[in-house]
């Protein structure tokens, strides 16, 4: 689990949130506690999607479908506000890893952990297709391995976005490469027989520590899924038969998930997780979480933060550009009064409102107030959503919430965060620097997006290494929602405290479809993440904001 950082939340409804446990292309999962303690994972979409009303409505209707579904191997819904300015779902959290993250770490599972896995998993899609519902997007990072057995999570947002202008645009089948049945692939739909596809997949990932269809790029798995046999490697016996079936092409000829669990536990999962169903290695990493977990409340508990909704004083937002999380809220030691989520930086100091400030970037404003349910729950009052365009006014004044929607100057730069002047001992901001600040290097990961954020375009991912001026900085890949991989290479042109700029140029091994021209990158630290912006007018002028994934 990482740091909130100062742009990030840490009240969202009625949860306090407690660190960043990952992101996606999807939105970013918070841990959270509730005011009566319970510990929950908190889903953020990434605002764009919020601004699609289409995916409002699938997110909505697909939240009351996931809210039926329960069962012992399935992570409950326990609230959501689809009508949220940034709609967000909050599940039961479960201390220990993912599937994906367990085989990256330690390799195969031993074949009695893996039946286990196979019949929990099972009858949770039992559960789930009864209600008439497909998951559709079963894969190892959607399993958490916990002591009483395995979950399935993430129902609902991964449907949600099934349809909208942002996805649809490009024919995208909501699923992950590798783990999509053929029929999904084909756009023929997805039913039930699409998740035990997806659960032979899983199943073979975790036997034998590599998915049974590999490939160097997205297309090239979802070509080999379509068209070639799975590779099940050393499995062998009825697992290997199992997960054989589970594979077959035709929709038709896979057992059900109730055929499944009776195949590896004749007398139900529970029975097999009830004898101790993780390896050691396993069962001491998830006692490891369990408690970081209880130190993590109770250093709050010692620094006088108690579980809940906070308070503040006065609700106020600051302008978010569209694509990106808001700012944290500002929170005062001592609130009386009402709690809300309020995304204010919370070092913020008070922005200049003065006339003469060059609108033009497209920002929406949030602010919310809550007041105490019958039994102490913040219950969402009102928010309001704000949409600066070209032409706004630099400050927008609603009674009695003050909305500030910042506008770069005249350089270009956001003015959503005062500088402090430099000490003796570092640079001004910026100064040239002879190489790259240490805070820039490392793997960062992001969704992007062109046309002034009105296109998806993929995913961006760059490893900054340490480099002087004239020297490669590192290859930025990106990778379309088809699958395809474009790389561009990145030299080092200038570098400050605050801002990296390279030239940029398709690398020689790129596809044809690939843009080669030269074109000039700037980097700029945000919070936690790295902004990337492009000049590159034949891509859209492209830009993502990038977190850091090692």
């Amino acid at each position: 689990m990482q740091p909130l950082g100062d742009d990030e939340p840490t009240v969202v409804g009625p949860y306090r949130l407690l660190g960043r446990l990952g992101s996606g292309g999807m939105g970013r999962v918070y841990l959270g506690r509730s005011a009566g303690g319970r510990t929950v994972a908190v889903k953020i979409v990434h605002p764009h999607f919020a601004l699609d009303e289409e995916f409002r409505a699938r997110f909505r209707r697909e939240v009351d479908a996931a809210r039926r579904v329960g069962g012992a191997w399935t992570a409950p819904v326990l609230d959501a506000d689809p009508e949220a300015a940034v709609p967000w779902v909050a599940t039961a959290y479960a201390a220990g890893p993912s599937l994906s993250a367990a085989v990256a770490d330690g390799g195969p599972l031993p074949t009695a952990t893996v039946r286990a896995l196979g019949a929990g998993l099972a009858e949770a899609l039992t559960a789930v297709h009864e209600l008439g519902l497909v998951h559709r997007d079963v894969k190892p990072s959607n399993v958490l391995l916990t002591l009483d057995g395995p979950l399935l999570i993430d129902f609902g947002i991964a449907r949600a976005t099934d349809g909208t202008a942002s996805l649809t645009s490009t024919g995208v089948s909501v699923g992950s490469p590798g783990y999509m049945a053929p029929e999904q692939i084909l756009g023929k739909g997805a039913t039930g027989a699409s998740d035990v596809f997806s659960l032979g997949a899983v199943l073979a990932y975790a036997a034998t520590g590599t998915s049974p269809f590999s490939g160097d790029s997205s297309a090239a798995l979802l070509y080999k899924v379509v068209h070639e046999e799975p590779e099940l490697g050393a499995m062998d016996g009825e697992l290997r038969d199992l997960a054989s079936a589970c594979l077959a092409k035709d929709p038709s000829r896979r057992p059900t998930p109730g055929e499944v669990s009776r195949w590896l536990a004749p007398d139900g999962a529970a029975r097999l997780v009830a004898g101790g169903w993780l390896p050691g290695a396993l069962v001491e990493q998830v006692s490891r979480s369990a408690v970081q977990l209880l130190n993590l409340e109770a250093a709050g508990v010692a620094e006088g933060v108690h579980s809940g909704p906070v308070g503040f004083s006065s609700p106020s937002v600051g302008g978010v550009e569209a694509g990106a999380f808001g700012p944290a809220p500002v929170m005062p030691n001592s609130l009386p009064g009402t709690a809300g989520f309020v995304p204010e930086p919370r070092d913020a100091v008070p922005h200049d409102t003065a006339a003469g400030h060059r609108p033009g970037k497209v920002s929406f404003s949030v602010a919310a107030t809550t007041t105490p349910g019958p039994e102490g729950r913040g219950r969402r009052v009102g928010c309001t959503v704000a949409l600066a365009v070209a032409g706004a006014l630099a400050v927008v004044t609603l009674v009695p919430v003050l909305l500030y929607v910042i506008q770069p100057d005249d350089k270009g730069h956001d003015n959503s965060a005062a500088s402090t002047p430099s000490g003796p001992s570092s640079p001004a901001a910026g100064t040239p620097l002879g190489s790259v600040p240490a805070a820039y290097l490392g793997t960062w990961q992001g969704e992007g997006t062109a046309l002034g954020g009105t296109l998806p375009d993929g995913t961006f991912r760059l490893t900054v290494r340490k480099a002087a001026v004239g020297e490669q900085l590192g290859v930025l890949r990106q990778t379309d929602q088809l699958g395809g991989v474009c790389d561009d290479v990145l030299t080092l042109k200038q570098v400050t405290k605050t801002r990296l700029v390279a030239a940029a140029a398709g690398a020689k091994t790129n596809r044809d479809v690939c843009n080669q021209a030269a074109h000039t990158v700037t980097l700029t630290p945000v919070g936690d993440d790295l902004k990337y912006v492009s000049d590159s007018s034949a891509e859209g002028s492209p830009t993502a904001r990038m977190s850091k994934v090692k």
